[in-house]
């Protein structure tokens, strides 16, 4: 079999017939890029969801106060008081296999700086808490532990809550906010993650 023959054979034909040949072409050029567009979606949907599992903490035990009936009212579990910052340290002390633990004590209202102001939720956490959430500071320091004991009211920004209140672009860190009527000197900034799967950014 010559196949330098064959090859010439073929090649008139395709010249003979070139709107049949182009559209071949052009069907077998969308197919294939068709197979490799939904492969390709098919791993980046895949992907963005481990990622969003990963960040809830597929391995991860949130505890959170229980609920109490008084007078036969149910009560709010935010409102109980039911954890102490004693559970914390006997789950840090007595447990082997947590890595990482963190008490969590939040509050929701409003950023103020000079004239700007943004609705969030400000979060009193230990250093682990970033390690467990898997965020990390992008610009400026992390709170230590001294900061913890002695009170110090210092914080760590989103980038949303930055870009709220900062909008011209300035370096947050170092200035002072106000949280409804606390002040807080910021001393980082955390690096951008986008929304999570519980809609929070």
């Amino acid at each position: 079999m010559n196949y330098t023959n064959l090859f010439k054979i073929a090649l008139r034909a395709i010249m003979a017939n070139k709107l049949r040949s182009f559209l071949t072409a052009l069907g077998i050029i969308i197919g294939v890029a068709s197979v490799i567009t939904m492969l390709a979606i098919g791993q980046g949907s895949k992907r963005s969801i481990q990622a969003n599992i990963a960040e809830m903490g597929s391995n991860m035990i949130m505890i959170h106060p229980g609920a109490d009936m008084r007078g036969g009212v149910r009560q709010d579990p935010s409102a109980m008081q039911t954890l102490k910052l004693s559970d914390y340290e006997s789950l840090r002390d007595e447990c082997n296999y947590i890595k990482g633990i963190s008490p969590v004590v939040s509050s929701s209202g409003q950023f103020i700086y000079g004239n700007n102001n943004t609705q969030s939720t400000l979060y009193g956490v230990n250093r682990e808490y970033l390690d467990i959430r898997q965020l990390s500071v992008s610009d400026g320091d992390m709170f230590t532990d001294q900061d913890i004991k002695a009170g110090t009211k210092v914080c760590i920004l989103g980038q949303t809550v930055v870009d709220y209140l900062f909008p011209d672009g300035s370096d947050p860190v170092g200035r002072v906010v106000r949280f409804n009527t606390i002040p807080f000197r910021v001393i980082g900034v955390l690096k951008k993650k986008g929304y999570n799967s519980m809609g929070m950014d």
